[in-house]
């Protein structure tokens, strides 16, 4: 028998003894990967979100009730020859009422008591993704306000910036509480793998007696610490995806890449800790 297939034969076999103990870290193990799963889900979904701001950004330029159309087209031509610009749309008072009233039917009663229209005609200038919140966004803004019939500019890039810097906040805490846990679950590992080796201590210092090479002694508590972490973060990902089905399908789940980190980083956590826990077998 190879040194891997005695040392998951061993593993296994130790997990059926232990019982409750290999339960209760796979369970830890699990809570710990959920809170992981939990942010990588919501992570990814923010992220998605970001994106689409950032490639829907726009630049409202309000024009004066007094601009003519030759100031309007002015202003136009000037935002259609920037680089950073992809699109200019005008839109007029009575296109811009008629929005208002399509996203706020609710508010039907106080538009149609209206005297007169209250909205401007605006130029809403959609922006590329990688100049959105950047300085040349923030020029651009400054120089149109300057051009002639331009009442007024509205740029949301403070309040994305702001959004983004809270977005890495939470990220970096999220982090920070995911690797506490798994720390903690690193514990019970290890603990749940001392405890088997010291049920077989008898058996391990025959075998070093009599010559057995030492993957045959350390190897089985590093393969059942690697079990135990990869059942833990499977069930985890067992979890999230209930969690998941019943958040609604507007939201995207983990891709492979995050799911094979969850997987992955179980399988390390727990041989690891499965690796230290075994350097107690003697020699």
């Amino acid at each position: 028998m190879t040194v891997i297939g005695y040392a998951f034969e061993e593993a296994l076999a130790s997990l059926r003894k232990s019982g409750r103990s290999a339960l209760v870290s796979i369970g830890t193990i699990a809570i710990a990967f959920v809170t992981l799963g939990g942010f990588l889900l919501v992570s990814v979904n923010v992220q998605d979100l970001l994106d689409r701001w950032l490639e829907a950004a726009e630049i409202s330029v309000y024009l004066t009730d007094t601009a003519s159309e030759a100031d309007r087209m002015s202003v136009e031509a000037f935002l259609k020859g920037r680089p950073e610009v992809v699109e200019v749309e005008y839109v007029s008072r009575e296109r811009a009422l008629e929005r208002f009233r399509t996203d706020f039917p609710e508010l039907a009663d106080v538009t149609g008591s209206l005297s007169q229209n209250p909205f401007p005609s605006s130029l809403e200038v959609r922006l590329r993704g990688d100049d959105a919140g950047g300085a040349s966004a923030e020029t651009l803004a400054r120089e149109v306000t300057g051009k002639t019939g331009v009442a007024d500019v509205q740029f949301d890039r403070a309040w994305l910036s702001r959004l983004i810097g809270v977005v890495t906040s939470a990220r970096a805490g999220a982090a920070v509480v995911a690797a506490i846990l798994m720390l903690g679950a690193a514990f019970t590992v290890g603990a749940v793998v001392r405890l088997s080796l010291y049920a077989r201590r008898d058996e391990l210092e025959i075998m070093a007696l009599v010559g057995a090479p030492f993957s045959y002694i350390r190897g089985p508590f590093v393969v059942e610490g690697l079990l135990l972490g990869g059942l833990g973060a499977a069930v985890a990902l067992a979890v999230v995806g209930v969690l998941y089905y019943f958040a609604g399908p507007q939201f995207r789940f983990l891709g492979y890449g995050e799911m094979a980190v969850m997987l992955l980083g179980g399988i390390l956590v727990g041989a690891g800790a499965g690796t230290l826990a075994s350097r107690a077998a003697h020699r």
